[in-house]
């Protein structure tokens, strides 16, 4: 998962990983408040929310290409391990993840 400031540079990081198989879908979402800590202070902004679905395998190549496309001096990078999910679904995952 990750925030970009705005839907165009959320697209074009999500083509970026979709045109070299590291992820098999992205889901954008709206616009978000993010309030956090910054430098000594309190700072409020809008963001764009990125859901990647890809492989542990894939990770640390997306990571990679976050850190080099992303606008942020300090991107947020995380990632969820999925335990499980519908069979089927899990799979494509993998089946489009592939070199």
């Amino acid at each position: 998962m990750t925030n970009l400031p705005d839907i165009a540079s959320a697209e074009r990081l999500a083509g970026h990983l979709l045109n070299r198989k590291l992820a098999a879908c992205i889901n954008i979402m709206p616009g978000c408040t993010s309030i956090y800590h910054w430098q000594g202070k309190i700072e409020s902004t809008t963001e764009t929310p990125m859901q990647i679905k890809t492989t542990l395998e894939r990770y640390p190549a997306i990571e990679e290409a976050i850190r080099q496309l992303h606008p942020y001096e300090l991107p947020e990078i995380v990632y969820v391990h999925i335990d499980g999910g519908e069979d089927a679904y899990i799979q494509w995952i993998h089946q489009e993840t592939r070199d």
